[in-house]
C-alpha cells in the first residue's frame, strides 16, 4: 500500500488494512468511483483499475503522475520551487528562512505563493506540468487541500509546510506504485459508467461524498439528497446485474443520521453491512467526532 501524497478529505488509506481483506479475491476491473486520492484504487489487487472522479483536477493530478516519469515530476516539481524562491526546508533546514517547525513557514512562502497562484491561475493549457504546478500549489497551501472558487480560480492561502523529505517520500512512493499497475482514468458523473461494459469479474467501489459531514466536496452544491438517491439506485442496478459492489459511507456522525442510507439499508436487506473501526486522525474527522458516535460502515453486496 502506498498513501496518496495527495492529503484528500476522507482518505481511505488508515481504513485499508479493515476494507481491503472484505473486497473479493478475483477482480478483473475495479472500478474507483470516488477515487479521490488514489488510495484505495492503487492497493487493490485486480487486473486493472479505473479511476474515476467528478473533479477534473484530481484526475489531471493522478493522470500526470502515471504518465511521467519519476524523475520528471521531480524536476518540474523542484525548478517550479526554485523559480519562486519558495522554501525547501529539505535543502536549508528551517533556520535558513528564519522559521521552525511549530510556527511554520507561511510568513516566508506567502509572497511566493501568491505569484505562484497568479501564474497558474492565469494558464490555459491544461497539460501534465499544469497538474504537476497544480500539486506544488496543493503542497504549499493551507492544510494540502485543493479548492476553486466559481471563476475557476484556486483559492486557497499558503500554508505553513513545503515539500519536506517526508512529502517527497510520499510521492515517491505513490508514483511508483502507480506506474506498477495497469489503470486508466475518467472524470465523468458516476451514473456515466457503464454498467452494460461490466460483468461478474469485475467490481465497483464506491466512496461518495458523505451527505452528513461537512467537506469541501460539499460546498456549492457538490452532494445532495438526489446525488445520494441517485448512487443508491446506481448499485442498486449493479446488483441486478450481478456485478458486486462495495460501498463506503457512515451511518452516524455527530449526531447526523443518514436517513436515506438507512432507509435503503432497511428496503434491501440481502446487503451486508459492515461496521469499521473509525480512526481517521489524519483528517477532518477528529477526536471529538469519533466519540459523538460517528460509524463508519462498508456495504457490500456479497
Amino acid at each position: 500500500m502506498a498513501q496518496s501524497p495527495l492529503n484528500y478529505t476522507g482518505g481511505k488509506f488508515k481504513l485499508l488494512p479493515q476494507i481491503l481483506p472484505l473486497f473479493p479475491q478475483k477482480i478483473s476491473t475495479f472500478v474507483d468511483l470516488f477515487c479521490g486520492g488514489g488510495d484505495v484504487g492503487t492497493s487493490v489487487q485486480c487486473e486493472q483499475v479505473l479511476f474515476n472522479d467528478i473533479n477534473q483536477n484530481v484526475i489531471g493530478i493522478l493522470s500526470a503522475f502515471h504518465t511521467l516519469e519519476q524523475e520528471e515530476i521531480l524536476r518540474i516539481i523542484k525548478s517550479t520551487i526554485a523559480k519562486y524562491s519558495l522554501s525547501d526546508v529539505n535543502t536549508n533546514g528551517y533556520a535558513f528562512y528564519k522559521c521552525n517547525s511549530n510556527t511554520g513557514l507561511g510568513n516566508y512562502n506567502r509572497e511566493p505563493f501568491m505569484r505562484l497562484r497568479e501564474d497558474f491561475n492565469n494558464l490555459e493549457r491544461r497539460d501534465y506540468q499544469y497538474y504537476i504546478l497544480l500539486y506544488v500549489l496543493v503542497v504549499y497551501c493551507f492544510n494540502n487541500q485543493i479548492r476553486f472558487n466559481k471563476q475557476g480560480d484556486f483559492n486557497l492561502p499558503v500554508g505553513k509546510r513545503d515539500f519536506n523529505a517526508k512529502m517527497q517520500e510520499k510521492l515517491n512512493a505513490f508514483v511508483e506504485r502507480l506506474h506498477r499497475i495497469t489503470c486508466d482514468f475518467s472524470s465523468v458523473d458516476f451514473r456515466q459508467i457503464n454498467i452494460e461494459a461490466l460483468d461478474k469479474t469485475d467490481f465497483v467501489y464506491a466512496d461518495p461524498p458523505y451527505l452528513i459531514t461537512c467537506a469541501t466536496y460539499n460546498e456549492q452544491g457538490g452532494w445532495n439528497d438526489k446525488l445520494e438517491r441517485a448512487l443508491y439506485g446506481y448499485l442498486d442496478e449493479l446488483n441486478a446485474h450481478h456485478i458486486r459492489f462495495a460501498l463506503s459511507n457512515v451511518l452516524t456522525s455527530k449526531g447526523k443520521t443518514n436517513t436515506i442510507l438507512q432507509g435503503w439499508l432497511a428496503d434491501n436487506p440481502q446487503y451486508i453491512c459492515h461496521h469499521l473501526n473509525f480512526n481517521y486522525s489524519n483528517s477532518n474527522y477528529q477526536t471529538s467526532d469519533r466519540i459523538s458516535g460517528s460509524d463508519e460502515i462498508l456495504i457490500t453486496n456479497y
